[in-house]
């Protein structure tokens, strides 16, 4: 008999380890009958990565682009996939969404404790136009199951025309706000200029080791037309990623409608964020909107500006 090799009998533990884990067993933590009874959605394992991905296909959409009449398998489904993190499970998704379905549907991912990490479209000559909502969170495997469940259920609801698209008839030409007042809510000094009043408030970043600011793009800004009793709003706020929770929660919060979320720069660092808003309503109320989420931006730990 040959002698015990106590290292020869660990590289075999571990290589069969390494090789349990390759084949995807370590999935067989997730309760995929749990996931699906709590979405509302059909799922798949895929055994080498150990993820459980649901898919909801939006049949329901009569979609054409640049004059290909648009299924499913194309780009037209819903999913969400849940993969063990640790003791927690993690979960990304992609929501197929109407314009009028954004606002709803994000609400229903901030308010069951997922985030919101992207919004933007998918294709270009889309009719009727279709947006891409990108979900995430990491938790208990209940918990995100459940709230996906809600998001799924909020797309049913909403679909066929039932969402909401805050809209207004407001001529710039006509606008009567006092830049003054704005000024004072928002603490910045903007400008008035053909009926728009415009204010930036500049943000920096490094690229290729030079630090880069508000006139190269890097900044957050907004411009109100209209009245007092009635003006819109518009803009882009410019994020460190730590900031874009909270700025998304506080601008819904003041019932300012995200419309993208999405990278203007590659390889910069901190690596900026940028969300584009649209908001109807008085201007006093969206300006103090505005200034809550200006004023959640360094908070919970965001990545400070270079030096």
């Amino acid at each position: 008999m040959k002698p015990f090799n106590r290292q020869s009998v660990l590289t075999l533990i571990s290589l069969a380890t390494l090789t349990w884990i390759a084949s995807g067993a370590w999935a067989a933590s997730l309760n995929t009958a749990k996931i699906e009874q709590l979405t509302g959605a059909k799922g798949t394992l895929d055994p080498t990565e150990g993820v459980f991905k649901v898919s909801v296909p939006r049949s329901d959409l009569g979609v054409t682009v640049a004059g290909v009449k648009m299924v499913p398998p194309l780009g037209l489904t819903s999913w969400a996939a849940f993969q063990p993190a640790g003791d927690q499970t993690m979960v990304m998704g992609d929501m197929v969404l109407q314009e009028d379905q954004v606002v709803p549907v994000m609400d229903a991912a901030l308010n069951n404790g997922l985030e919101v990490t992207g919004l933007h479209n998918h294709f270009v000559s889309d009719s009727p136009k279709v947006m891409f909502m990108h979900i995430g969170g990491i938790g208990g495997e209940d918990e995100l199951a459940n709230a996906v469940g809600k998001v799924f259920a909020t797309i049913e609801q909403t679909s066929g025309g039932k969402g909401r698209l805050p809209t207004a008839t407001i001529d710039p030409a006509r606008s009567a706000l006092d830049a003054t007042v704005l000024d004072g809510i928002l603490g910045a000094k903007g400008a008035m200029s053909g009926g728009i009043y415009k204010a930036v408030i500049g943000r920096t970043t490094k690229m290729h080791g030079h630090a880069v600011g508000s006139t190269m793009g890097v900044n957050t800004w907004c411009a109100f037309a209209g009245t007092e009793q009635e003006s819109v709003v518009d803009g882009d706020f410019a994020m460190y990623e730590p900031e874009l929770q909270p700025v998304l929660k506080a601008l819904r919060k003041a019932d300012i409608a995200v419309v993208a979320i999405h990278n203007h720069m590659t390889m910069e660092e901190p690596r900026v964020l940028f969300l584009h808003f649209w908001g109807i309503g008085p201007a006093r109320a969206l300006a103090t909107g505005i200034k809550s989420a200006l004023d959640v931006q360094g908070a919970g730990g965001a990545s400070a500006p270079p030096r």
